[in-house]
């Protein structure tokens, strides 16, 4: 199972919201610049650009790819074809689509014919029911259902995050993700709610193949999951 440390990105700081509302955001650092600990990604969210709609913290994403060499994994209003290309172009390893998958899903296959294994479905979760546009709007489809209507278009992954959860260190839910995995053959990347080890040890316990990796954030940087433990346990 693979670890992403995440930087999520509001007006070019390094924050942490609590279930996705802008509002409660905390700085964490100014310059969100992540040093290498040995882990094998980089999740980079641009919460400015998923409730604009377009990317909106442009110059400290390519401040990080700069300064890390580590594959990154990009979201956040990136919602055309244009925008996965210069993203992609620019040295980003793989685009998180979420928003366009529910509202554009042909664009979805599109670009994932096109750069196959660079891109990746966000299937944000509030309330059981997907969530878009930055998390402010819910609609009455569940992630199995987003999930499934991506099988064979080659996708690299689905992002599954549970926003009721996110940034609160409840702890993630296994239960949602064991479930997503089981249901689909994409690899599934669990999100939202880690509060420390008893989560891996929790996702790793559920003995799904599919589940593939996990976001870490605020459990990360207020030192609640030791980054060497953790990567040693995922081995």
């Amino acid at each position: 199972m693979i670890l992403f440390p995440a930087i999520d990105l509001k007006d070019g700081r390094c924050v942490r919201l609590e279930r996705g509302e802008m509002e409660s955001a905390t700085v964490f650092n100014d310059d969100p610049a992540f040093a290498e600990a040995g882990f094998e990604w980089l999740h980079c969210i641009d919460l400015n650009g998923a409730f604009e709609g377009r990317s909106a913290n442009a110059e400290a994403i390519q401040a990080i790819r700069a300064a890390v060499k580590l594959p990154i994994q990009l979201g956040g209003g990136i919602r055309d074809m244009k925008g996965v290309e210069a993203w992609l172009g620019a040295g980003i390893t793989r685009v998180i689509l979420g928003t366009v998958a529910l509202t554009n899903p042909a664009l979805v296959k599109e670009a994932a014919r096109a750069f196959p294994g660079r891109i990746v479905v966000g299937a944000d979760a509030r309330g059981g029911r997907i969530a878009t546009q930055g998390w402010a709007e819910t609609t009455e489809l569940t992630p199995t259902e987003l999930g499934e209507r991506f099988e064979d278009a080659g996708v690299a992954a689905i992002l599954f995050t549970d926003v009721d959860r996110d940034g609160l260190l409840r702890g993630v839910n296994v239960a949602a993700t064991a479930a997503l995995a089981r249901a689909v053959s994409i690899p599934v990347i669990a999100s939202g709610g880690v509060s420390g080890m008893a989560d891996i040890e929790a996702l790793l316990a559920a003995k799904e193949p599919n589940i593939a990796g996990l976001v870490i954030g605020r459990a990360l940087y207020d030192g609640r999951i030791d980054a060497k433990a953790a990567l040693v346990r995922t081995l």
